[in-house]
């Protein structure tokens, strides 16, 4: 990987490049890369004359040391390609920069510009850098994400949400506005070259609100058969809407795609998907409330848990699906070559790598984080610390991955394809591989332990530990839950900083159930 030039000054508008502005505002896209309801857009071009759309790649995001996979990267770019595009139909384009955002903005706001961009839940370095954008660069975050941030309790979080659906979306007029640039010698195939950008996932889509917008349309028509292919992973895979990428990265606000499903499906398979998109305003709300959710455990008497068990093979074994249990190992493979993987297969190998290899949860969610096309540091991280138990409530959720090849594979068209060691295995030893008699496996020309590896643990006994181990801290943590703080994070109540909300007209104002309680949303009983 080449970073040559990195953050010099060919990388970072100069002062010379950028003009003096009177009554301008730099929209700094970050997530939402689209210019249709898009609360910080609406709020400039009503608040101020000349408008400059500006994207920074960050060095944070790239690298050996960054937590994103080449294939989302490149999902990313095709999506700002996009963004630029809508800016050109408006007579303007998206400027670019690279380096350091703070040293960016800075520099625009000594120039006499005004910077805004949407408020986003984040953690980490994310939320450090928006605080410092915020405190340093005086950045205007605007809410309009249908999320609640305010210095009370949010009893009322899900009337609120309800309300931002059904809500007219955020209008802007081109026309009413001047667009700037400022001219740099960033483009995205520098960008790409700089950092050795070379995806090898497949099946990953394209990025783009034009991509979004037909994948929409498309999961909309057939949407009456969506029930159906949820929990099986060859099912989802063509089934689903495979609109978490695009959702991820903005492309479509969350409210466009309610708002036309709703208006062109009915039926339970509108339902089912209608309560994915509150799952989805669920969990950006915890981490909104929450940041540490990508760090530490919710509840902190569940911090530490599995460390003393840790052991880097086991964890090794999971990431390359090595494990002798083929639901898992199907699905990890699929992770690592596709960036893909369906609700259930996720939460069963979480489930697998923190109960039944007793394994902490931060790896295994690090490692989601890394491969996963559609990553939402929101989703994933609350995600995988439900399944892993450390909120402290609802923690019996042992996934069964013997149960899960008879219920979703029982044919194994998805094992088979991602563990072709097994491909000639009768169906009916696919769900125990290990218990092939012999003359079976000389039959089938498969041989476990050589061919394919025993299992790295035995089912039963390691469920018989975990719940051991989970029977034996649930006290603690039911004690830690009666902290009004602890509560909180695992609740819907909010604490802290407020930002500037704009309304539809651009004024200031101050995912397999179909519920989005908390105990609905997580409540997987043992051997799902």
């Amino acid at each position: 990987m080449s970073t040559d030039g990195e953050g010099s000054a060919d990388t970072i508008p100069t002062p010379e490049a950028i003009s003096e502005a009177t009554n301008g505002c730099v929209v700094w896209h970050r997530r939402h890369l689209r210019t249709r309801d898009h609360p910080a857009l609406t709020y400039a071009a009503r608040e101020y004359d000349t408008l400059l759309p500006l994207f920074v790649f960050d060095p944070q995001f790239y690298g050996d040391d960054g937590l994103a996979c080449d294939a989302r990267i490149r999902f990313l770019h095709e999506s700002l390609v996009d963004l630029d595009g809508q800016y050109q139909q408006h007579g303007s384009r998206l400027s670019y920069a690279h380096g350091d955002p703070l040293e960016i903005l800075s520099r625009f706001r000594a120039a006499g510009w005004e910077i805004v961009a949407t408020a986003d839940p984040t953690g980490r370095y994310g939320w450090q850098r928006d605080n410092a954008a915020a405190a340093d660069c005086d950045v205007t975050f605007v809410d309009g994400d249908g999320l609640v941030r305010n210095e009370n309790p949010r009893d009322g979080w899900s009337d609120a949400v309800e309300e931002w659906f059904t809500d007219d979306q955020y209008a802007w007029d081109p026309e009413a506005v001047s667009l700037a640039a400022v001219d740099t010698p960033i483009t995205i195939d520098r960008i790409e070259s700089t950092y050795d950008i070379s995806p090898t996932k497949t099946d990953v889509p394209p990025g783009g609100t034009e991509a979004a917008r037909e994948r929409l349309r498309l999961f909309t028509d057939a949407i009456g058969s969506y029930p159906g292919n949820i929990s099986a992973p060859v099912d989802a895979r063509s089934g689903t809407s495979r609109l978490s990428p695009y959702l991820r990265f903005g492309c479509l606000s969350v409210r466009e795609v309610y708002q036309y499903v709703d208006a062109n499906a009915a039926g339970r398979g509108k339902e089912m998907f209608v309560s994915r998109l509150y799952w989805n305003r669920h969990y950006n709300q915890k981490l909104e409330d929450w940041p540490g959710w990508m760090d530490q455990a919710v509840n902190p008497a569940m911090e530490g848990f599995h460390a003393d068990s840790h052991d880097p093979e086991l964890v090794d074994a999971w990431k390359e699906g090595r494990t002798g249990y083929p639901m898992v190992d199907a699905s990890m493979r699929c992770l690592a070559a596709t960036g893909w993987l369906n609700f259930r297969m996720r939460a069963m190998c979480a489930s697998f790598l923190c109960d039944l290899l007793q394994q902490p949860w931060k790896p295994g969610a690090d490692w989601f984080y890394y491969h996963l096309i559609d990553a939402d540091p929101a989703i994933n991280y609350t995600q995988f610390q439900t399944q892993a138990g450390t909120v402290g409530v609802n923690m019996l959720r042992i996934y069964n991955p013997r149960k899960q090849v008879r219920d979703n594979d029982p044919d194994g068209e998805f094992i088979r394809g991602w563990v072709p060691e097994l491909a000639d295995l009768p169906d009916e030893h696919l769900d125990q591989p290990e218990k092939t008699p012999l003359h079976v496996q000389a039959d089938c020309g498969v041989d476990i332990g050589d061919d394919y590896p025993y299992p790295i643990v035995e089912y039963e006994a390691a469920r018989e530990r975990i719940l051991e181990e989970l029977d034996a801290i649930k006290p603690a943590a039911e004690q830690a839950l009666a902290d009004p703080e602890v509560a909180r994070r695992a609740s819907l109540s909010r604490r802290g900083r407020r930002r500037r909300e704009t309304g539809a007209d651009g004024h200031n104002t101050t995912d397999d159930t179909e519920s989005t309680s908390q105990s609905s949303l997580s409540a997987f009983g043992t051997d799902e």
